[in-house]
């Protein structure tokens, strides 16, 4: 199962394609901002497939990150391995 996983974006790099570096709790991945322009430095995404696709509060996000931190391994199976 693919879920959209909440993080706060820590900083935007890319020329041409906005790129940003989300952390999801601790574990930190890059990630296409392209459908979320609108989004900066400190903002909550939902991720999915390496693609933030909305906006989220950060009281839904810290809230949404609990859940999934309970669940075994649930972060490291959704986003994978560190690089």
């Amino acid at each position: 199962m693919c879920l959209g996983i909440p993080g706060r974006i820590t900083a935007i790099t890319g020329d041409g394609l906005p790129m940003g570096t989300v952390d999801f709790g601790g574990v930190r991945r890059e990630v296409c901002l392209a459908y979320t322009p609108e989004a900066g430095v400190g903002d909550y995404v939902i991720v999915h497939v390496g693609f933030a696709i909305s906006l989220l509060d950060e009281e839904e996000a810290v809230r949404t990150l609990e859940v999934i931190k309970a669940i075994p391994d649930a972060l490291t199976t959704e986003l994978g391995a560190e690089p």
